[in-house]
């Protein structure tokens, strides 16, 4: 294999496991072989074992010398730091996105809001995730600060591993379903009071996932200081 194939390989095996670590397909605490992943992307050790060491510099997996290769339990501090980002800038986008709503916008949440329906009817969790990820950033560009959720994007790695755990707890999915109409009918009455509280109060359930998920799955986090809420 060439060096330039070798790099493509190594790149595709790190966003394909980087994906399944986000998505909790590959869940904090589970044991992840170099030889098993070779096997299950046909290619030699040598790219997997590049892409753990990026993983490893990412915070996602930890090695274990003479153990073994575990996926990394959830930083908590780096939820709480990404959920402040998080808060910050989208109650200020949400609020311009209701200041700036036309019938182009609430035609595109509304179609949004549906196709997450639809993900919860099928019961796909990968689809249902990905609506809510494109909900959040149409709402960012109906604000005319489309570029802000790139930013949001590329902090917010931790956080969204508890986001994709707390699917697993029975009625989260038909709640954040429920607080994403409450949202959408905010903007879409062109009422920013409205659109901020509500947004403020969908993205404070993060709180909650964690305790939920630390209760459920012992060993999800690593923490120092404990579980407590930030102020």
């Amino acid at each position: 294999m060439g060096i330039a194939a070798a790099r493509q390989s190594t790149d595709q095996i790190y966003r394909a496991l980087r994906g399944d670590v986000l998505n909790a397909v590959l869940r904090p605490g589970e044991a992840i072989s170099e030889a098993r992943m070779a096997l299950q992307f046909g290619v030699s050790r040598t790219p997997v074992r590049e892409s753990f060491k990026r993983l490893v510099e990412d915070g996602f997996l930890v090695v274990v010398p003479q153990v073994g290769t575990f996926v990394a339990p959830i930083d908590l501090a780096a939820v709480y730091d990404s959920q402040f980002v998080r808060e910050t800038l989208e109650c200020r986008t949400v609020a311009l996105a209701a200041k700036n709503i036309d019938g182009a916008g609430r035609a595109a949440l509304a179609a949004l809001i549906a196709q997450q329906e639809q993900a919860l009817a099928d019961g796909d969790r990968v689809g249902f995730f990905r609506g809510d990820e494109e909900f959040h950033a149409e709402l960012a560009r109906l604000s005319g600060h489309s570029s802000v959720w790139g930013l949001i994007e590329s902090v917010k790695a931790q956080l969204d591993r508890v986001r994709c755990l707390s699917l697993d707890t029975g009625g989260w999915s038909e709640m954040i379903l429920g607080e994403h109409r409450e949202i959408a009918e905010a903007v879409s009455a062109g009422d920013e009071a409205r659109a901020e509280r509500t947004m403020r109060a969908h993205l404070r359930t993060v709180f909650d996932a964690i305790e939920t998920i630390a209760r459920d799955h012992v060993d999800a986090f690593a923490a120092s200081g404990g579980l407590s809420k930030p102020t």
